[in-house]
């Protein structure tokens, strides 16, 4: 506070609480008045004294602007600028998007020799990620996200086969199908030579609307892994589930064709994007060449050798300070890295359909020690793309305002599994070729007490789920798909969870319905149009964990069929005169689960309930477990 003259020693009262010119010069004016009566009493507006006192209230106009300004810039809601926006979303872990690519999915053909008139998968092919294709129209490139194995068949991942060739009525070559998505975007190649270590180099790559890193090579043929943070020292790796790689999970290949490991890594990046949309790579801090786990930690520099340590016992240290390991990865040094990424996208790049035709670049995976060269390099030149729909998505890069409501989002979601919802559909992203979660559910694990009570375990959960065989209906996990499913979780789990992954129950059921018809609809056609609605009402896809059936929609859905008068309850063991039936099928012999299910006591006013323990309903043979039949029309009953 400001004081007067040190004889008399007085406070003096100031306002603290202007904002803008007027404030200012009033406050000033008021100031001059009480403090200063008989130095300065001329307020007019020509006078000179109020020129040096607006000149004042200007300047504390223009600093409390820019004081506003700057903390609002501070505030990723109330941000303006771009570099502020841009820097503090990728604070909390978003990065803007300066480009969007196009996206559509491909056919892809090959063919492949028959052996004994059927198909020789021997020459089936792995086309590899990364494959480019290009537009006729615009020369627009794609490349494929993922490897397209013709080997498997699963039912997220279908390979469809048919007789292409035939000698004499007999097939001598077949015709392989499958889907893959692709996205546009040039392919480039940059290299960049380090000479000796620096702590967190960065450099920059020459295109500006980068859409993703590819990979980065350094002149040893190590590679770097890209992660959201230097702080993570742990990355996804991918490897084929064959007899090589683990002898005891090949046998689950099927469903899932590759397994899903974590791999440690000191050589790793970030990406960062400035306010020019240029992308940014920094490295780490390393410089030691040995790895994190044969450094060990400096008891010198911490505990009770520390200066003056009595008087810091309760100080907190940063263990990254102490341990001198590579907390934050390597620093390049002495090696010329080889950074590919895709570029480019934009609204130029929405093709339309059939037009990606053209291969460009392409490899290919087979074993192939045995076979005949002729036939493997004509399978490789069989293989062919088309895009059956058009390519869509493309367009420029987010706005300041997207990037900051996007990353607002982002920074509530913080890439953990917090709520139940969240670990379900982490669940749920687990990609295809790691096995398919077809259904998860979250419940609240439960143990037993010392009096065989159940009590809850509030630091567990069970993890029900449920997969798809080929022909898409739901079975169990196999062991491979779990463990994959467990690396997966284990980074993102809070680290007080426990996730017990366990088998959900499957209660196969049949539907029986009668109905009247109307006068002058064909019987036939309409009891066909009510069992195809029907199979779309109990489609899988539609029914989750310990959802009930609620007999009076499955009454509605019938009644919005064209043709049907009414629903009337069945005759044939149906004693409550229920509008339709519900069967238990549990037969193993059949083909089904051979879990029996009371249906009679879990109907509780026209709600079939699932067990307590986590179940799901399903029509396994639609085409025989679900009867219709009608017995009149609305003006005669009977057959």
């Amino acid at each position: 506070m400001a004081r007067t003259s040190t004889q008399k020693n007085v406070v003096k009262q100031v306002n603290y609480l202007n904002k803008d010119f007027s404030d200012f010069r009033d406050n000033l004016i008021e100031f001059a008045k009480q403090y200063f009566p008989n130095t300065h009493n001329d307020f007019n507006e020509s006078s000179p004294g109020m020129m040096f006192i607006e000149m004042a209230a200007y300047v504390g106009d223009v600093l409390s602007y820019y004081i506003d300004s700057q903390f609002r810039e501070s505030l990723l809601a109330y941000a303006e600028e771009k570099r502020n926006v841009y820097n503090i979303a990728q604070s909390f872990g978003y990065k803007p998007k300066t480009t969007t690519p196009a996206t559509t999915i491909l056919d892809v053909f090959q063919t492949i020799p028959a052996l004994n008139e059927k198909p020789d998968f021997r020459y089936t092919l792995t086309v590899n990620a990364g494959t480019e294709i290009t537009a006729g129209s615009t020369g627009a490139t794609f490349r494929t996200l993922e490897d397209v194995n013709f080997k498997f068949s699963s039912s997220y991942d279908p390979r469809e086969v048919d007789i292409f060739e035939t000698d004499s009525g007999s097939p001598t070559k077949f015709l392989l199908k499958k889907k893959v998505k692709v996205e546009s975007g040039e392919i480039t190649t940059e290299r960049f030579t380090f000479g000796s270590a620096e702590k967190y180099s960065e450099i920059k790559l020459g295109n500006s609307d980068v859409i993703e890193i590819l990979s980065c090579t350094d002149s040893d043929g190590n590679s770097w892994s890209e992660v959201d943070s230097l702080a993570r020292d742990t990355v996804f790796e991918e490897i084929e589930n064959n007899v090589d790689n683990d002898p005891t999970s090949v046998i689950n290949r099927d469903v899932s064709p590759y397994i899903l490991k974590l791999k440690k890594t000191s050589r790793r990046f970030t990406s960062f994007i400035n306010q020019d949309d240029e992308t940014l790579l920094r490295f780490g801090a390393g410089v030691s060449n040995n790895p994190d786990e044969e450094i060990i930690p400096n008891p010198d520099v911490v505990g009770s050798n520390l200066p003056g340590s009595p008087s810091k016992l309760g100080q907190a240290f940063d263990p990254s300070n102490f341990l001198k390991t590579e907390a934050f990865g390597l620093a390049p040094s002495n090696t010329t890295l080889t950074i590919q990424y895709s570029h480019g996208g934009g609204i130029d790049d929405n093709v339309n359909s059939g037009d990606i035709t053209n291969r460009s670049s392409i490899g290919f995976q087979i074993q192939d020690a045995t076979l005949s060269s002729a036939l493997v390099q004509e399978a490789k030149d069989s293989v062919r793309f088309t895009n059956p729909t058009p390519a869509t998505g493309g367009s420029s890069g987010q706005s300041v305002r997207e990037v900051r409501e996007t990353a607002l989002a982002f920074y509530q979601a913080q890439s953990r599994a917090v709520t139940k919802e969240d670990y379900i559909v982490r669940a749920y992203s687990l990609p295809q070729r790691f096995g398919n979660i077809a259904k998860a559910h979250i419940v609240q694990d439960e143990q037993l007490n010392v009096d065989q009570e159940k009590v809850v375990n509030p630091l567990a959960l069970d993890m029900y789920t449920l997969g798809f065989d080929s022909t898409k209906t739901l079975t169990q996990l196999s062991n491979v798909v779990k463990e994959n499913l467990k690396t997966y979780l284990s980074q993102f789990r809070l680290v007080t969870d426990a996730v017990n992954i366990k088998d959900a129950y499957v209660i196969n059921i049949g539907i029986k319905f009668s109905i009247l018809t109307k006068i002058g609809f064909n019987k036939n056609d309409v009891l066909l149009r009510c069992v195809s609605r029907l199979k779309d009402f109990f489609n899988i896809d539609r029914f989750q964990i310990g959802q009930p059936i609620i007999l009076s929609d499955i009454v509605y859905e019938l009644s919005l069929v064209d043709g049907v008068a009414s629903i009337v309850p069945p005759v044939e063991n149906n004693p409550n005169k229920l509008p339709i039936i519900i069967e238990n099928k549990y037969k193993v012999s059949d083909g089904y689960s051979g879990n029996f299910y009371n249906i009679e006591k879990s109907l509780i006013d026209g709600v079939l309930y699932t067990a307590l323990d986590p179940s799901i309903f399903e029509v396994k043979y639609p085409n025989t477990d679900i009867q219709g039949r009608v017995v009149g029309d609305n003006l005669t009953i009977g057959d």
